[in-house]
């Protein structure tokens, strides 16, 4: 059995984890309502955003754009959300399990024809493990989301989907559901899927069958708004990663504390048992001590 120094030792110890491990969790927590505040504003321009698209594409079916032509996969673009530091359970290894997941897919297509956009040093460190090569370097954007950086990565997975260097982008993110729940997610960022944007219910349908007058053109105008949609899909998945990260580590930071609190009074309960142990051994000595005199 450990000795009282010992065990007092480690109820200071530790007590000054839990001290941390609560500091930690208010900076995540305040990070947290920040970035929640982030995307609870920027969620309603998405939304108007996509409406506008789905008005505009319900009014005629034949509309053709490179944006939403399937074509054989020949190669394919892979990014995956994760974040520069650890200390948020899961969440990293999530990401990393469901990139290697998507790569072994691919993987017939081979090495060079799969480009790797790790946003986030955990993910980027995993790549880089794997011997992977990614194409460029975004742990910034990991801890400052900046919708002029995803801008320009928007613009070269785009360039690139155009220019038929790549036939498929996929996002790896966590959706942000509250701070005890962020769900994983693997969609298609490119093409561009229209399916889901077209009313199921016939009162939309109703709605919308709306003749439009269009200046400059409808193509014109399509050819404008669905690269801004995709603009605002990939930052909105950015943000969304943003902060199921802080409500990780939120959560991660508040169980660590509550394991603390339980050790603390496992290590006290113990203190005092052994404390108890070592004072009866002493009466015990001394009553023997005594008998033996009297004797």
């Amino acid at each position: 059995m450990a000795s009282l120094k010992e065990i007092k030792t480690r109820i200071t110890s530790v007590k000054s984890t839990k001290k941390i491990t609560s500091a930690m969790k208010m900076i995540a927590s305040s990070k947290l309502h920040k970035a929640q505040a982030a995307i609870s504003n920027f969620l309603p321009y998405q939304a108007k955003l996509d409406a506008i698209l789905t008005n505009l594409l319900s009014s005629d079916t034949s509309y053709d754009s490179p944006f939403t032509q399937t074509r054989d996969v020949k190669k394919v673009a892979i990014v995956a959300f994760a974040s520069n530091s650890s200390l948020c359970g899961a969440y990293n290894a999530n990401v990393v399990k469901e990139f290697n997941a998507t790569y072994n897919r691919y993987k017939a297509l081979g090495k060079d024809n799969i480009l790797i956009y790790p946003i986030g040093k955990k993910i980027a460190d995993a790549v880089k493990k794997q011997g992977l090569v990614s194409q460029g370097d975004y742990k910034e954007m990991a801890d400052k989301p900046s919708y002029v950086m995803v801008q320009d990565l928007a613009k070269d997975l785009i360039k690139k989907y155009i220019d038929k260097e790549i036939d498929e982008v996929v996002l790896i993110y966590h959706h942000f559901i509250s701070t005890g729940s962020q769900k994983l997610r693997n969609v298609l960022f490119l093409p561009f899927d229209l399916s889901h944007t077209q009313p199921d219910d016939t009162a939309n349908k109703n709605a919308v069958q709306t003749d439009y007058i269009l200046e400059p053109s409808k193509e014109e105008i399509l050819e404008s708004l669905i690269p801004t949609v995709l603009y605002s899909r990939l930052y909105a998945a950015l943000l969304d990663a943003n902060a199921s990260e802080h409500a990780a580590r939120t959560m991660a930071m508040q169980i660590a504390s509550d394991n603390a609190d339980e050790l603390v009074q496992d290590l006290i309960i113990q203190y005092n048992k052994s404390r108890q142990q070592a004072v009866t051994n002493q009466l015990l000595d001394i009553i023997g001590g005594a008998s033996a005199l009297q004797g």
